[in-house]
C-alpha cells in the first residue's frame, strides 16, 4: 500500500485556474484530470449543498479513477440569494448573469475536497461576498466580445478583465478564482499529504 508520504497529488478538474493557483503556491500535481459528473442542481438544493455535493462526486469519481492517491477537486457556484448562476456558454447566458450582477452584491461558493489514498475525506466550504458596479451598455458589450465568461460561473472571471467591475470583496479572493488555497492546503496537510 501507498503511504500518504509517498502518494502522488491529483487535481480532479481541467481549470486552468486552479492549476495555476497551486502553481502560485509552489504546488505540481502529478496529474489532472475531469471528473465527468451531472451538475445539474437538485429540487431544492440549496448553493451551498449543491458546491458541496459536486466537490464530494468530483473527488470521488477523482479517486474511482486514481486509487492510491490524493485527490484534490472543487467546485465555484455564484449565486444571488438562492438562485445559483449557470456557467456561461453562450452569449445570452453569459448577458444575463452580467445584468442580474450589475449594480448589486452577490455571494461565490467554493467548496474544496480531498480524498486520502486511505479513502478517508475531506472537505471545506468558502463564502465570499462579492459586489458588483452598475455596468454600462459598452462596459456589459465590451466584455461579452472578450469571450472571458466563456464556461465561468456567474459568467464572469475576476482575474481578468471583470476584476474592473468589482467594488468589493469580502472573503477569500483565491475562492472567487476558484480554488482558496488556505483552505486547500488544510485540508491536504490535515489528511497527511506533505509537498
Amino acid at each position: 500500500m501507498v503511504q500518504p508520504a509517498d502518494a502522488p497529488l491529483v487535481l480532479a478538474s481541467a481549470s486552468p485556474r486552479r492549476l495555476e493557483l497551486l502553481r502560485q503556491v509552489g504546488i505540481e500535481p502529478a496529474r489532472t484530470l475531469a471528473a465527468d459528473i451531472d451538475e445539474s442542481p437538485l429540487k431544492d438544493e440549496t448553493p451551498r449543498r449543491l458546491t458541496l455535493r459536486l466537490a464530494g462526486q468530483k473527488a470521488a469519481a477523482g479517486a474511482a479513477a486514481e486509487p492510491g492517491a490524493f485527490v484534490l477537486a472543487a467546485d465555484t457556484v455564484v449565486a444571488v440569494g438562492t438562485r445559483v448562476l449557470p456557467k456561461a456558454e453562450t452569449e445570452d447566458e453569459a448577458r444575463a448573469c452580467l445584468d442580474l450582477l450589475s449594480g448589486r452584491a452577490h455571494r461565490v461558493l467554493t467548496a474544496v475536497a480531498v480524498t486520502a489514498p486511505d479513502g478517508r475525506t475531506a472537505s471545506r466550504l468558502v463564502e465570499t461576498r462579492v459586489r458588483f458596479k452598475r455596468l454600462t451598455a459598452y462596459e456589459l458589450e465590451a466584455y461579452i466580445e472578450s469571450g472571458e465568461w466563456r464556461g465561468k460561473a456567474g459568467g464572469y472571471g475576476v482575474q481578468g478583465r471583470a476584476g474592473a467591475f468589482v467594488m468589493e470583496l469580502q472573503g477569500s479572493y483565491t475562492a472567487v478564482v476558484g480554488l482558496p488555497l488556505y483552505e486547500t492546503l488544510c485540508l491536504l496537510q490535515g489528511l497527511g499529504w506533505r509537498a
